[in-house]
């Protein structure tokens, strides 16, 4: 009820001075009719802007940019409000009735009234987590009975039902508890890692680009579309147990336990390609110089139709001879395994040479067969020495791995595996060796015959390895020799040797500290208390005779404390200052990296540095500049912009047949890569709404239309004006998830806009809602104007169909896969509407005309929101209105940067607290 107090005494305060406005004012306070209290201020302000303004708005979209900046009611308002929400009550009458008796049960021998050596007695630790003074006490409880560390092995067994019914009670109590004393304390929320924080973490500590996270399942997603939200991300003890089993998993592939593997090589040179070719070459100017003994001309003729003949190029793979240019198709059968390279005991020290090329044109795939011994564990290194094919073609080939088998004529699979492609720069004669890792254990997809089958037998055991010349305008790549190995030289491996290393002592217990410590501090963010350790040694103490080294002890000891609540939870130590300084060392890691603070910004917060403005801004700009904030502008903008309905698009083949898989996988990096570039060079935010210029590679470029656009990599590129490109709006990907995959969707893609990027969601529709009767003979030959005009028109449906329909109807000149059209089955595309306001759009541009110049700060505002829910891991409260205000009116005296708008968050009392 206040903030619609607050506005209607701003209503009126502008009525007042502005008494010739009042038929604008009204068309305004239409459209903010059922929408939230943000854009009711929003387009309030906005009016009041334009109207206080003599000077016409540009025309070009650029120029409306500043233009509308400099009318921003940011700059003139400074309006604050602070409103305190109702806490939830502690249940405590649940825990006497049910979580006591089994505490007392379990605990007494060690934790009971007689007994001094337990640190704590449990039947007088405080059960109310929201007000109490014991959360620490409980907050390890929860640690040891959900690791089942304790009761000891001599005490009093747990149940697996008691052990669930207790972690689930303390789960839920600590996670509302926290939000209740954050409430009141003014911090933020306290959360779980999600399933990609946890998979990220796990890279970062050990070290290895794998994927740790394959069993969880995924997290859910809040009415924005973001994952990381408090609320949501609870604990259950089946989920807990899931978390060690993963932990521990993770570091078995980092650790390299036992005997050294034996290497295992390939190399494969092409000398041997044309032989067949050559044969039949030479047998038949064989035949020809028979035939045309007398006549030499005749036989320089057939010569010369030979050569043609046997050097021409083919469609496929194919090999070449340098110097004759003798071509011979590469062919490939998984019968008998014929194809499949022989292993060596190890590489030649020198690069075999040879004068045989094999030749990968454009959007083909070329077979390597390695046969049955490809191991199960380690990194495959893949080198190829190649080059371009051709020096006068635009741009360069690009070669992307895949990784598969083929058993049986029913029973085959491939997947790619390369993380990157790789760009072949190298000229014509002048080959550079490319490289790719590929983990083995990470493959998608191995032969399950491997071991068991007989080479040259059906079902055939061998793999195979497919490149992939992902270039579709690049020219061929030219492959000169091709070098496979799976060797450990370095054993054990540098990640095992940084987690695991040797114990050199007799006094196992004293080493084992020393790492324990080491790890609790990059794990936990902060510094194990001596209580803490020697619990973590008494474990180790407890596990060493199971285990025949105390290394594989230590990795028991590890798991444990990746699935203690201090590394899955996002919350900070004490004392006070310190537990300031840890919050936003782990916030800021969280937010920018996806994962765990590293050592520097750890010590910085130990030492309270992190606390002073000027060094938590150099420490926001060096994980900006960091490669892994790519982590960031992925996950937040695939949240922001719900981009898991591309994801599930289908796509009618038989309407847009060039729709294929990597133009789909273009469509999803184009918005990620756009953010990025934002964010890289602190462009406006603005440019999300209109920019004259767009992060595209070929296969994009060919979809829009714009020329001279070579490689698999994304650039930046200018898009003029007639394209009708630039900034979201326009993207094919975003568009596309907005279709049905046949029909461009009008009301998905108004809504899509209105809760996305202004922050403005439509209510629900009522359960009473008609759909559209396409079936009815006179529905189907209407135009979509009028089938939405025909809908509107039923009482049920106007009031929200009117504020939808105009914003979706401005994309109809962009088809269900976001291609540019002028016509629809003949008739000539009509893509004008009128906003329940009155206010005219006319297409896209009339879209990005209006939301430039009169909805700049109602969208900056929401930009700084989102990027402030993502950062804190929670929907936005009441109580924070004033704080995201403060920071979108900063923003937008600063020029509206992306890179400035979080350095901005950073630094307010919202992320801090």
């Amino acid at each position: 009820m206040f903030e619609q107090e607050r506005f209607a005494v701003r209503v009126s305060s502008f009525l007042c001075s502005n008494p010739t406005s009042l038929a604008l004012l009204f068309t305004c306070l239409l459209a903010s009719v059922a929408t939230n209290a943000s854009a009711q201020n929003a387009a309030v302000a906005n009016v009041a802007a334009s109207i206080d303004s003599k000077e016409e708005p540009p025309h070009d979209l650029q120029a409306l940019k500043p233009w509308g900046a400099a009318r921003s009611r940011f700059l003139k308002v400074d309006d604050r409000t602070i409103h305190t929400g109702t806490p939830p009550e502690p249940r405590v009458d649940l825990f006497r009735k049910e979580i006591a008796p089994v505490l007392n049960k379990a605990c007494a021998d060690c934790h009971g009234v007689d007994d001094e050596d337990g640190r704590f007695r449990i039947g007088e630790l405080n059960p109310d987590l929201f007000a109490g003074p014991d959360v620490a006490w409980w907050l390890e409880i929860l640690d040891l009975i959900s690791n089942k560390e304790m009761p000891p092995d001599d005490g009093e067994p747990l149940e697996d039902e008691q052990r669930t019914k207790i972690v689930d009670w303390l789960s839920t109590e600590l996670q509302l508890a926290s939000q209740v004393r954050r409430d009141a304390a003014g911090q933020s929320a306290f959360r779980r890692m999600t399933r990609y924080e946890f998979n990220y973490a796990l890279q970062d500590l050990l070290g290895l680009s794998y994927n740790f996270v394959h069993d969880l399942p995924p997290d859910p997603i809040n009415e924005e579309g973001f994952h990381n939200d408090a609320s949501s991300l609870q604990m259950s003890a089946t989920q807990l147990e899931l978390y060690r089993e993963l932990a521990r998993k993770a570091l078995l592939k980092t650790a390299s336990f036992g005997p050294q593997p034996a290497p295992v090589f390939w190399s494969i040179s092409m000398s041997k390609g044309v032989e067949q070719s050559k044969a039949k070459y030479e047998a038949d100017v064989a035949k020809a110089q028979k035939k045309h003994a007398d006549d030499a001309e005749e036989f320089s003729k057939a010569l010369e139709k030979l050569k043609k003949k046997y050097s021409s190029s083919h469609r496929g793979p194919y090999f070449r001879h340098l110097e004759t240019g003798l071509t011979d198709r590469i062919s490939w059968s998984y019968r008998g395994a014929k194809h499949a390279w022989a292993t060596t005991g190890k590489l030649p020290e020198e690069t075999p040479s040879s004068d045989v090329v094999s030749i990968l044109p454009v959007q083909q795939k070329w077979i390597v067969e390695l046969g049955n011994r490809v191991p199960d564990r380690g990194d495959l290194k893949i080198r190829i020495l190649a080059s371009r094919d051709e020096d006068e073609s635009p741009g360069n080939p690009s070669l992307r791995l895949e990784f598969g088998f083929q058993a049986s004529n029913n029973s085959s699979a491939s997947a790619f595996v390369s993380p990157n492609d790789l760009v072949i720069e190298a000229p014509a004669g002048k080959p550079q060796f490319y490289e790719w890792r590929i983990p083995t254990s990470e493959m998608p997809i191995r032969n399950p015959m491997r071991r068991t089958g007989q080479m040259g037998k059906t079902p055939s055991p061998s793999e195979y390895l497919k490149l992939y010349n992902s270039s579709i305008s690049n020219g061929a790549a030219r492959i000169y020799y091709i070098e496979v190995s799976a060797d450990y030289a370095t054993w054990p491996t540098p990640s095992h040797r940084k987690l695991f290393p040797s114990f050199v002592t007799n006094d196992e217990s004293s080493f084992a500290r020393q790492h324990l410590s080491r790890f609790i501090r990059s794990t936990w963010r902060r510094p194990a208390t001596k209580m803490e350790l020697e619990q973590k040694v008494s474990l180790f103490e407890r596990l060493r005779p199971v285990f025949n080294t105390a290394e594989e002890t230590l990795l028991e000891v590890y798991a444990t404390i990746l699935s203690s609540p201090n590394f899955l939870y996002l919350a900070a130590g004490s004392p006070k200052s310190q537990h300031d300084a840890t919050l936003i060392a782990t916030r800021l890691a969280t937010f920018l990296h996806c994962s765990l603070p590293d050592e520097q910004l750890i010590g910085l917060a130990q030492s309270g540095e992190l606390l002073k403005p000027q060094v938590l801004e150099q420490e926001t700009r060096r994980l900006l500049a960091d490669s892994r904030s790519r982590r960031f502008a992925e996950q937040f903008t695939r949240q922001w912009l719900g981009m898991e309905m591309l994801d599930y698009l289908e796509v009618n083949r038989k309407d847009f047949p060039h729709w294929d898989p990597f133009l789909k996988e273009a469509m999803r990096e184009e918005p990620i890569a756009f953010l990025q570039e934002v964010l890289q060079q602190n462009a406006s935010v603005l440019d999300f709404l209109h920019a004259d210029y767009a992060m595209i590679n070929d296969r994009l470029s060919r979809h829009y239309g714009i020329p001279e656009v070579h490689g698999s990599h994304f650039r930046r590129m200018e898009i003029p004006e007639r394209l009708q490109r630039g900034g979201l709006l326009t993207q094919a990907g975003l568009l596309a998830m907005n279709s049905d995959g046949v029909h461009s969707h009008p009301l998905k893609r108004g809504i899509w806009l209105l809760s996305r990027l202004l922050d403005d969601p439509p209510p629900p529709p009522p359960p009473s809602v008609p759909e559209i009767d396409l079936a009815d003979p006179g529905i189907a030959k209407m135009t979509l104007k009028e089938r939405l005009e025909d809908h509107r028109n039923d009482p049920a449906c106007y009031s929200c169909h009117a504020k939808i329909d105009p914003w979706g109807v401005a994309f109809e000149n962009y088809d269900a896969v976001g291609s540019w059209r002028s016509r629809i089955k003949g008739a000539e595309v009509d893509a004008s509407s009128k906003l329940f306001n009155g206010e005219p759009l006319e297409g896209m541009q009339g879209l990005k005309r209006y939301l430039l110049q009169r909805r700049q700060d109602q969208f900056v505002r929401a930009m700084v929101s989102k990027l402030a829910t993502f950062a804190v891991g929670r929907p936005l409260r009441f109580e924070d209105r004033a704080e995201i205000d403060a920071i979108a009116a900063e923003l937008r005296r600063k020029g509206d940067g992306l890179q400035d708008a979080i350095l901005l968050l950073v630094q307010s009392d919202l992320f801090r607290g």
